[in-house]
């Protein structure tokens, strides 16, 4: 008699990142019950801006990046609702599992990696009392501090000249000055922490 044919199952690949606080992240359905701030933290700190190519000793992590942005923030618009100056913290928490992938290769990839990545901006957003998705207002004056900032990283740390941080992130506000010094892995991680405690307080204080 003819053996009867067999089918193989196929091994469907892992999509799933265990964290370092033993949370398991579902990465294409990411749950706001899996966000931790610790694994965020960990993950930022250890996430080079500009690829790593930076001077100095030490990579400036999006951690720090993250805290410099703030700063912007609540130097540009004083007096902004606590959950907005949250919301600047964490505007580049999805990296903590993605990492920081430059601009012009997220361009190249398009729409698939942007609705990842805002799929898990959305857990981490709901996982702290934020809206899944920002206002445009709120965006924009986001994302006019992280051009500022990165115009500053770009001058001081990533080796564009001026002219050439002016043509790609524009002139920063006449006055602001921003000092970009790289820190440590665990100082950075510290840094960030302290910034979120701070401020996710002060968010809780308005509710």
């Amino acid at each position: 008699m003819p053996r009867a044919a067999t089918t193989k199952k196929t091994k469907q690949p892992r999509a799933w990142q265990r964290m370092i606080s033993g949370r398991r992240l579902d990465l294409l359905d990411p749950s706001p019950f899996d966000v931790e701030i610790e694994d965020i933290a960990h993950g930022l700190a250890r996430v080079a801006r500009w690829n790593g190519q930076t001077k100095g000793d030490h990579a400036f992590s999006v951690a720090e990046h993250s805290v410099v942005v703030l700063e912007i923030v609540d130097s540009l618009y004083p007096g902004l609702d606590p959950k907005w100056r949250l919301a600047a913290l964490l505007h580049d928490a999805p990296e903590y599992v993605i990492g920081d992938m430059i601009s012009p290769f997220k361009a190249a990839l398009g729409v698939d990696y942007r609705a990842f990545e805002d799929r898990l901006e959305a857990a981490v957003h709901l996982r702290y009392g934020l809206p899944p998705k920002m206002s445009q207002e709120v965006q924009r004056k986001i994302k006019r501090a992280d051009t500022i900032c990165a115009y500053f990283e770009a001058t001081q740390i990533a080796g564009f000249t001026h002219e050439e941080s002016v043509e790609f992130f524009g002139r920063p506000p006449a006055g602001l000055e921003i000092a970009i010094r790289p820190l440590r892995v665990k100082d950075a991680q510290a840094l960030f922490l302290d910034r979120f405690e701070q401020t996710l307080a002060e968010v809780e204080e308005t509710r």
